[in-house]
């Protein structure tokens, strides 16, 4: 429904619920004759103006949702005097600012959840109504910058992330299982007085100028805590070294901070744990082998440490069998890639995405999120998708050959392996990669040509082979007409489109000796590398043209080591036969 709310509605002497919900009303919101209103639900419209009056005499009102509205208003929590009976109030995104009452302390005795995010609420506040009730508070994007007290005694869900907030964490009440202060300006320690919140599910300091050693208790202090992120702080010492036997942690995310030291072998008792992300800090260890035992592990990112050493083999029969997220990349990683591990990533293998449920890692309230890199930029994937799936190994002292079994992970999405030791030809095998959206194999040594049979790979959309030692034609087709200078970049022996290089004959990829290609008609051509005289000149032009063509569609080139030899061969032989003739 549309236009303004009908005036009948404000008429009714016995209505007791209105609810008009996700409709289009316009205008403002009229003044109630009665006040038999228990419950009113106008959210999700597109009324303007103020609260009307007459909705703070409602005294049997228990639930009032104006959220998600165009109501632009300066709240006065003296204004609640007469709600005695209120239990939920959600005025979120809106444009309302709050001035705070002495007296707001009385109001609202049975209030138990109010949400008043996304608005244009500022300054310290005072504000604890509902101290013995309030269970549910979330002023999260406002421009709030600090609180005089958090009092509530009962508090479950507190959300304050996305504020202006400034000096020392407040302390929330112990009563807490989920708090999130993440993306203020707090600073200082954390108190240690935290960990008597022994209910707590979900921590989020995230995004903050916090500093110091973290309490050794935060990794024990809540037998029911899923996740805890601690993500771009300047927190420094080490990690917490022990965490509770039968531990229901799914998250742990220390990113871009200053942590040093080993990664804690306790967490090897973490047996929910999905997300580990301990990437940007100064951990000084070698590869955690240990952790291809968690059998829910997705995530693992330890990116940007001093990591060293040999990956090697594991002791571990089938280990991160679950794993679809890897970012090992600037370490010191060295030797060759970890074939074993590569084999053991079931998750990236044969994966049904038709029978998947498409899905963001996380829960309703609390979603993963990861830095990934493509092409040398960084980006923040705020939320993740449960069928993303990445590889990143680059920048290490990698060297040998790519293993073929890269090939079997048919749905990975994104690899990167640049800025390593790696030669070699790019495996064949990665034809098999059919989901594959990204591929960085720059700054190696690798050698030979840039298989064909790539173009087979029709989600890929950025692709970096520069600064190697390839050479021959660059593939054509599909996606690779999408891709620019830069994707090549200092590959001396590469020609063809995008290079203004042109190949000569002896860089065009040959087909096979004699190659049978039927048309409907049922007539078959064969094109064959023989000829007296210009004749083997003339049948190369001819299959070259065909090649660049792309007509006839059906026809197919195929290339590999053995049919390359037998057409040296021909070639030698043809020399020798038209020496003879001449």
């Amino acid at each position: 429904m549309d236009g303004t709310i009908p005036s009948w509605f404000y008429t009714l002497p016995s209505l007791v619920e209105l609810h008009l919900s996700h409709n289009k009303f316009t205008g403002c919101i009229g003044e109630f004759q009665f006040q038999s209103l228990e419950r009113i639900d106008l959210s999700v419209n597109e009324l303007q103006g103020s609260i009307p009056s007459s909705i703070f005499e409602l005294v049997n009102l228990t639930s009032f949702y104006l959220s998600s509205n165009n109501l632009s208003w300066v709240l006065e929590t003296s204004k609640f005097e007469k709600l005695k009976n209120l239990n939920d109030l959600d005025l979120t995104n809106n444009m309302l600012s709050l001035t705070m009452s002495v007296q707001s302390n009385s109001m609202l005795p049975y209030i138990e959840s109010i949400e008043l995010s996304n608005n244009n609420i500022s300054g310290i506040l005072s504000w604890n109504m509902g101290n013995d009730t309030l269970r549910y508070l979330n002023l999260s994007y406002n421009s709030i910058s600090g609180f005089e007290m958090l009092p509530w005694s009962s508090m479950e869900t507190l959300d304050l992330h996305s504020n202006l907030l400034q000096g020392p964490l407040p302390t929330p009440p112990n009563s807490t299982s989920f708090f999130s202060i993440s993306h203020n300006k707090l600073s200082g320690e954390i108190s240690p007085l935290i960990c008597k919140a022994s209910s707590m599910k979900i921590l989020d300091l995230s995004h903050n100028n916090f500093g110091g050693m973290l309490p050794h208790c935060l990794g024990n202090f809540s037998k029911d805590l899923s996740i805890l992120n601690l993500r771009r702080n300047q927190f420094h010492g080490i990690i917490p070294q022990t965490f509770l036997k039968g531990n229901s942690i799914r998250t742990l995310d220390f990113n871009n901070n200053q942590l040093g030291g080993l990664v804690p072998r306790s967490l090897i008792i973490c047996r929910e744990l999905e997300v580990l992300d301990l990437g940007s800090n100064k951990i000084n260890d070698t590869f955690p082998h240990w952790l291809g035992a968690l059998p829910k592990l997705q995530v693992l990112v330890l990116r940007s440490n001093h990591f060293h050493g040999y990956i090697g083999f594991s002791k571990i029969k089938s280990p991160f069998t679950s794993l679809k997220i890897i970012d090992l990349a600037h370490n010191d990683f060295e030797g060759d890639l970890p074939e074993m591990y590569l084999r053991s990533l079931k998750a990236i293998m044969n994966v049904d995405e038709g029978n998947m449920t498409r899905k963001y890692m996380g829960n309703d309230y609390y979603q993963d999120s990861i830095m990934v890199t493509i092409k040398g930029l960084e980006f923040e994937f705020v939320k993740i998708l449960n069928t993303f799936t990445s590889i990143d190994l680059s920048s290490n002292k990698f060297q040998g050959e790519i293993p073929e079994c890269i090939g079997n992970l048919n749905f990975l999405r994104g690899l990167n392996l640049s800025h390593n030791d790696l030669r070699g030809h790019i495996p064949l095998s990665f034809r098999n990669l059919k989901m594959l959206e990204s591929l960085d194999l720059s700054s190696n040594k690798l050698s030979g040509r840039i298989p064909q049979e790539l173009t087979s790979l029709t989600f890929l959309a950025v692709l970096n082979l520069s600064q190697n030692h390839l050479t021959g034609f660059i593939p054509q087709g599909n996606q690779f007409g999408t891709f620019g200078n830069d994707s090549y970049y200092k590959n001396t022996g590469l020609c063809g489109f995008p290079l203004s290089k042109r190949c000569t004959t002896d860089e065009i990829p040959y087909p096979s000796q004699e190659i049978h290609v039927k048309i409907e008609s049922g007539f078959v051509w064969k094109i064959t590398l023989m000829g007296y005289g210009c004749g083997l000149v003339i049948g190369l032009s001819l299959g070259c043209l065909i090649f660049l063509s792309g007509k006839p569609e059906w026809l197919v080139w195929i290339i590999d080591k053995n049919i390359h030899k037998t057409i040296v061969r021909n070639k030698r032989s043809t020399r020798r036969r038209g020496a003879r003739r001449s």
